[in-house]
């Protein structure tokens, strides 16, 4: 019965995140009420209250269930000495291109996340998560680039800080556009170019 109990519980958040995707993309999250989110996923207002405690944390916990396969495979570069961290680098930056490209509910969060929400009122709660996420991804990309320099015995174009600012820059850019118009060019194959381009820039080749 307890497991059962905790089944249900884990099936009503998920709907709830599915739902509140659904609701966000199409109203924006600044005009979804929970109570919009509730009604699409068939549960009561209170079921909400449950899992989150208001709108930011459940945009937050929709977010994460995409990003932090992404945030994962950052945080695991750099542990083995045998592994190019350049390599590593781009093998990161590229599976999160791959995972927004290819997968629909991937992109579909990623949607709301750049073209849907404004950090506004309770929202300021989703900024911080957005610019601890950002930090962290920065934070990553310096230290690889510095290894991926010391490696190959050169001296960056630019300092490493800055450097990692750029592509990261570089990465969101890309995203942005792409969201935009997912037509009008290859993510992954356009990245590739575009990462291995700035990189050469820096002082850096495979």
């Amino acid at each position: 019965m307890v497991r059962r109990t905790k089944e249900d519980a884990e099936e009503t958040r998920h709907q709830l995140l599915e739902a509140a995707q659904r609701v966000f993309a199409e109203k924006g999250v600044s005009r979804t009420s929970l109570q919009d989110i509730a009604q699409a996923a068939g549960v009561t207002r209170g079921a909400i209250y449950w899992h989150f405690k208001n709108k930011a944390e459940l945009f937050n916990a929709m977010m994460d269930s995409a990003v932090l396969p992404m945030e994962q495979a950052m945080q695991q570069m750099g542990h083995d000495a045998t592994q190019d961290p350049l390599v590593e680098l781009e093998r990161a930056m590229l599976q999160t291109m791959r995972s927004i490209e290819s997968d629909a509910r991937t992109r579909a969060i990623f949607e709301v996340a750049t073209l849907k929400v404004e950090y506004v009122d309770e929202l300021l709660a989703v900024k911080q998560r957005h610019v601890q996420c950002c930090l962290a991804g920065t934070c990553q990309m310096h230290r690889s680039l510095e290894d991926a320099a010391a490696r190959r015995g050169v001296t960056l174009a630019v300092a490493a800080d800055t450097a990692a600012h750029g592509l990261h820059a570089l990465m969101v850019g890309l995203i942005h556009t792409w969201m935009l118009d997912p037509a009008g060019f290859k993510l992954v194959a356009v990245s590739q170019a575009a990462i291995r381009t700035y990189l050469a820039g820096l002082g850096l080749r495979f």
